[in-house]
């Protein structure tokens, strides 16, 4: 088994000044935390993989192709892969695990 704190998660996140952090890597999938102040701007371009969002903290919007969304602590946001995403108008500090399928490369 493998288990882990979000506080700890946050904390390895910041010391290594980073916006992502890959935390858990497997043969089918790979799993980080993202993290994006208010007022930030996402970099994000499309992937190769699928993904799906659960935001622990946080408020902003998502755009995925087309579509937007606002997302707030509980949401499950699903991206294909290869889709145009990115959050914006973030309007409280975000947190988000993030889930790889196939592992990110």
């Amino acid at each position: 088994m493998k288990a882990f704190r979000l506080d700890e998660l946050e904390a390895e996140r910041a010391a290594n000044e980073g916006a992502y952090l890959q935390f858990l890597r497997e043969r089918n999938m790979s799993v980080g935390l993202y993290a994006l102040n208010a007022g930030e701007h996402d970099p994000q371009r499309p992937h190769n993989q699928d993904e799906v969002y659960f935001v622990v903290s946080g408020r902003a919007a998502i755009t995925v192709g087309m579509e937007t969304t606002q997302v707030a602590r509980g949401s499950v946001v699903y991206v294909p892969a290869g889709v145009a995403h990115k959050f914006h108008h973030i309007s409280e500090d975000l947190r988000v695990l993030v889930v790889f399928s196939p592992p990110e490369s």
